[in-house]
């Protein structure tokens, strides 16, 4: 990504909230941008810090009550997804930029070098198919599961441990059945449920998916279409699931689309 330019993939839109306001308004705020993150700032509007779904799925499961002020220090410094963007002032910030941003522009890139699957795809010469990368290239193979009978405790034991970005929830045979986020769990926070809770209760269906062997590209695209930051990925049957990709997996392997780019790297237009 030599010569790219956090100014060419990130979002000029930056939420913010003061660091004495709750939880729940923090809650309704990440839900309504749909954003992973939000920016807190003191009394002089400059940013102290940042509060993630993350640090709210771990309030609820250290029992803080919805109406906690922010200005508890719950706020992480690892594990970092996204980025806020700093403008010539110190109290400044102009964007944000997360992994769905570095792929998006990446796409739009790729959909652009005649060496790419994704314009590959739209000719009649598809003779070199081995340039094209497909999901098992990029995904995990490490798959975080619970029984739809566990407990919310025990689904956020399972997300903190492994930090994955969902858990897949299965029957009693082992078969996927929906998925829980984080989104999921602060969404039963944010409704006064409690940790004892079934998973069953706040599983969404059906499981986002794809075949192991389908070209990354398709994969990305229908994760962008569909509005969802990972598809669980099976071999040959659906209910046999072997991975995960991400966001943050495809941006890792740079294009999201074929191994043109790993050779000769993206270079910005001039």
């Amino acid at each position: 990504m030599e010569g790219l330019l956090v100014e060419e993939a990130m979002r000029r839109k930056v939420i913010q909230l003061s660091h004495d306001v709750s939880l729940d308004k923090c809650i309704n705020q990440l839900i309504k941008f749909k954003v992973n993150a939000l920016l807190i700032t003191d009394e002089t509007r400059c940013p102290v810090g940042a509060v993630s779904k993350t640090d709210i799925v771990g309030a609820f499961y250290g029992g803080l009550p919805i109406v906690e002020s922010l200005s508890m220090d719950i706020m992480r410094k690892d594990g970092v997804h996204q980025l806020f963007v700093q403008g010539a002032e110190p109290c400044a910030m102009v964007g944000t930029l997360s992994y769905s941003d570095v792929v998006a522009l990446l796409y739009r890139y790729c959909r652009a070098c005649p060496k790419g699957a994704v314009r590959r795809s739209e000719l009649t010469d598809r003779s070199d198919e081995t340039q094209l990368l497909i999901v098992r290239d990029a995904m995990s193979t490490s798959v975080i599961s619970c029984r739809q009978e566990d407990s919310l405790a025990r689904v956020i034991e399972g997300l903190t441990a492994h930090r994955p970005g969902a858990v897949l929830i299965q029957d009693a045979k082992g078969l996927p059945v929906g998925v829980i986020s984080k989104t999921d769990i602060i969404l039963a926070y944010h409704h006064g449920s409690s940790l004892e809770v079934e998973a069953r209760s706040i599983l969404q269906t059906p499981v986002a998916s794809c075949d192991e062997n389908s070209l990354l590209s398709d994969a990305i695209r229908h994760m962008f279409l569909k509005d969802v930051q990972r598809l669980f990925t099976y071999a040959g049957d659906p209910s046999h699931i072997v991975g995960v990709l991400s966001l943050s997996d495809a941006a890792h392997i740079r294009s999201g689309s074929c191994r043109a780019c790993i050779t000769s790297r993206i270079i910005a237009a001039p």
